[in-house]
């Protein structure tokens, strides 16, 4: 009797799979997966939509003036002034960073220790909290900013403390025994450290600075504590003008998501290219 005669259903139902079969059922199951979520997807935005409708938020007052060049001027003004709040404090937290990073690596333990604190104070504050600091501390100190720096400085601090993190970690990453090799030869700890180490260590952390920028432009919509005109406060004008909040806010949330959306995926084309893993706030250890 052949062996082909001795194979059960069973053995049919449940040997495995060949390669083939393997290959029919990935792309099964990743046909099935798409499917579903557009299923899904669809069904979310048409219940959205009759949530708008049935509130009456779909009549055309409330949408009418986004087709006027005014009002995007408007909100393009204050989304130019959100790129300024946040390119600066991007400079801020990267100048910083820097020296945070120096001082967590500093041979001098007390440096190491006073770089350990503010890091971790600021990493601990709420971006929020720091720019109400700044707003209604500072100025009884007789010191006095512009809505501009009341906004860029607190976003800048708080995203140092996670920058000086992203650097230490492209610092480690770099292989020790190009230091060992430079100490051996007669240089300085600080000389093989500015001159060797961190060149390498910039090229690792180039994607994870590019992706914190999204953690900055969203800081930035809390602008409207100073009365700073972002993007977020000139869609808050419009509001009122028109009193359009649902279409206002919906329209505003995308632009954002479709910015941040951009900035993560250059974030992961740029780790791609370069083979170094993006560094969060999440992953960062803080020894």
């Amino acid at each position: 009797m052949s062996a082909a005669a001795h194979v059960s259903v069973r053995d049919y139902l449940y040997e495995e799979p060949g390669p083939k079969t393997k290959r029919a059922i990935q792309i099964g199951t990743a046909v099935a997966v798409v499917l579903i979520t557009v299923v899904l997807i669809t069904l979310l935005v048409v219940w959205v939509i009759r949530l708008f409708a049935g509130a009456g938020q779909l009549d055309a007052k409330y949408w009418t003036f986004f087709t006027r060049w005014t009002t995007w001027r408007f909100l393009g003004m204050g989304l130019l002034g959100t790129f300024e709040v946040a390119l600066t404090a991007g400079v801020i937290a990267i100048v910083l960073g820097l020296v945070l990073m120096l001082m967590r690596t500093s041979t001098y333990r007390i440096l190491r220790g006073i770089a350990r604190m503010i890091t971790e104070f600021f990493r601990g504050v709420p971006s929020l909290l720091l720019i109400y600091f700044f707003f209604l501390v500072i100025p009884k100190f007789g010191v006095k900013l512009s809505a501009f720096w009341m906004l860029a400085i607190p976003i800048g601090l708080a995203a140092a403390a996670v920058l000086a993190e992203v650097f230490r970690a492209g610092m480690n990453a770099v292989p020790k025994g190009q230091t060992e090799a430079a100490l051996s030869i007669g240089m300085r700890p600080f000389r093989v450290k500015t001159k060797i180490v961190f060149p390498q260590a910039v090229k690792i952390v180039i994607p994870s600075l590019i992706s914190q920028l999204v953690v900055v432009v969203k800081d930035t919509t809390v602008a409207y504590v100073v009365s700073y005109p972002d993007m977020l406060q000139n869609a808050r004008v419009l509001i009122t003008n028109y009193d359009a909040l649902v279409s206002t806010y919906f329209v505003v949330a995308i632009i954002y998501i479709l910015i941040n959306y951009g900035v993560n995926q250059l974030a992961l084309y740029v780790s791609r290219r370069s083979g170094a893993k993006i560094v969060t706030q999440t992953n960062i250890k803080p020894v």
